[in-house]
């Protein structure tokens, strides 16, 4: 048996919504007015001299940390790039050469990028990373470009944004 769905009772100057359009409008008039001669909502922010401040817990734009003799942490193991949503990590992984000391302990990011464009700033590749290489406390936003090559940051720009402190080089806080 099907189900009936009864309909409301409306007349036809309910049905044509003029009533709710002049409600709206109602409320944005109030809002302008009492904003324009009152000024009570409006927050206004000098902004290149005066900076919103951000809540403590943002994150800030991604960095590389390094080691103590400048190379970067980063073992190119692909655990960030595996863990982002966003899929805008780049990270393609390179031995090092035989006479180096790590030749056959680790490897190293020969390409690394990060696209900022489409970041959405979750924190998961932090998260993943198993060796501390990459951080987001840089508590700094991407600047404002022109171009969305600009936003593409490379292994070597990463490697030189510092923390809050302006500390490059950072211990590994899980190694003991």
């Amino acid at each position: 048996m099907p189900y009936v769905v009864r309909r409301p009772d409306r007349n036809l100057w309910e049905q044509s919504y003029v009533p709710e359009t002049v409600r709206g409008l109602g409320v944005t008039l109030r809002h302008f007015f009492r904003n324009v001669f009152g000024r009570r909502d409006t927050v206004t922010l000098l902004y290149p001299e005066q900076r919103r401040p951000y809540p403590p817990r943002f994150r800030g734009l991604h960095r590389l940390t390094q080691r103590d003799d400048g190379a970067p942490r980063c073992t190119a193991c692909l655990c960030c790039q595996t863990a982002c949503p966003a899929e805008c990590i780049h990270i393609v992984a390179g031995e090092y050469p035989p006479e180096h000391p790590l030749a056959h302990v680790e490897k190293y990011p020969v390409e690394f990028w990060i696209d900022e464009l489409r970041c959405v700033s979750c924190g998961l590749c932090v998260e993943a990373c198993p060796c501390d290489a990459i951080r987001m406390d840089t508590g700094l936003h991407p600047r404002p470009v022109e171009a969305r090559p600009h936003l593409i940051y490379e292994r070597n720009l990463l490697l030189s944004i510092s923390d809050t402190a302006g500390n490059v080089h950072t211990a590994n806080p899980r190694k003991k």
